[in-house]
């Protein structure tokens, strides 16, 4: 079967949807926001051993709440949990989210998860007011079909293992379906395959999309499990990957939750180690529901789940290939 990037190799190259990042320099952190043209089905995957979310209970199969009107991915630990009430507001204020009864207030739901990236850049003295409320509204209010990958949004603060991390987004077209992904690269773990310097994605790249690999080392460094990583260093600092995997394809919340499930694991194949004791790694998975899954669907399903794994690889590999160095950490490109 043909596998292409779509047009953008943006996980908005899916029709009807938009992603807006903002982020502070200053205070070197950031969000971002996906949301959707209207209400879509979403599910959610949690890997790590050290979550941050919000809501993310109400996309359990079991529970009421049937679909979603945007997605938060934020730095800031804790703090940046404020990100999604900006964004609920915001769309409150435009109409957007169930009403009840008589009542003139709408209800958006808005699942969040976040990053640590407090101990990234010289200040984080925000006092009471954290920048996260804000910069949800930000973002929210820069949401299009073209954003920008590497330093920005949730990704300007992270780090991957010892060097920069990043905004990532990648897609695919195939059989009909398109798939993207879009990731806030933060991990303990190296995207670095210390052997080669080459990225642990490069197997999954399509059209060149990460850029020409660096020069082997004269000396190939030896495949330690802890190799390049955070913990290699001594210092578990900043942490966790979250990303969003969507598709055009009808789902029911069960079916995107293997979908969230089945993506989980091309964290696994461009992280090394992942959804450690120190990561809060998390998947959501969205499906906007045009594209009907056939008389096959558990085959169809599948193939939907390796693609999305493939995707979330290529989309870290995006992330670490558009990283600049900043605040004395290496990118990928400079180190």
């Amino acid at each position: 079967m043909n596998m292409t990037p779509g047009p953008k190799n943006l996980i908005t190259d899916i029709a009807g949807l938009k992603v807006g990042n903002a982020h502070d320099a200053h205070y070197s952190t950031g969000v971002t926001v996906l949301l959707p043209d209207g209400p879509v089905v979403a599910a959610a995957d949690v890997r790590g051993g050290a979550p941050g979310t919000r809501d993310i209970s109400a996309l359990d199969p079991a529970c009421v709440v049937d679909a979603v009107h945007g997605i938060v991915l934020s730095g800031g630990s804790v703090f940046g949990l404020d990100a999604a009430g900006g964004v609920i507001s915001h769309l409150s204020e435009q109409g957007v989210g169930m009403s009840f009864g008589r009542s003139a207030v709408h209800i958006p739901i808005v699942p969040s998860a976040i990053l640590f990236d407090l101990t990234f850049g010289p200040d984080k003295g925000w006092g009471a007011t954290p920048p996260y409320r804000d910069l949800g509204i930000a973002a929210a209010k820069a949401a299009g079909s073209d954003f920008d990958l590497g330093n920005t949004g949730a990704g300007h603060g992270a780090t991957a293992g010892q060097l920069k991390g990043g905004l990532g987004s990648a897609s695919c077209v195939f059989g009909g379906f398109t798939v993207g992904a879009l990731v806030a690269l933060n991990p303990v773990g190296s995207c670095i395959n210390p052997a080669s310097s080459d990225l642990w994605a490069r197997p999954f790249e399509l059209d060149g999309e990460f850029g020409p690999a660096p020069a082997a080392p004269a000396v190939p460094h030896p495949l330690t499990p802890l190799g390049g990583s955070k913990l290699d260093a001594r210092a578990a600092g900043a942490n966790t990957t979250i990303a969003v995997v969507a598709t055009d394809a009808v789902l029911t919340k069960a079916q995107a939750q293997r979908l969230a499930i089945m993506a989980s694991d091309g964290m696994a194949r461009a992280i090394r180690p992942i959804h450690t004791p120190y990561d809060g790694d998390t998947v959501f998975a969205l499906a906007t529901g045009t594209t009907a899954l056939g008389d096959q669907p558990d085959e169809a399903l599948s193939m939907l789940g390796s693609v999305a794994a493939d995707c979330l690889s290529r989309a870290i590999g995006r992330a670490m290939a558009s990283a600049k160095p900043l605040h004395g950490h290496d990118a990928w490109r400079s180190a």
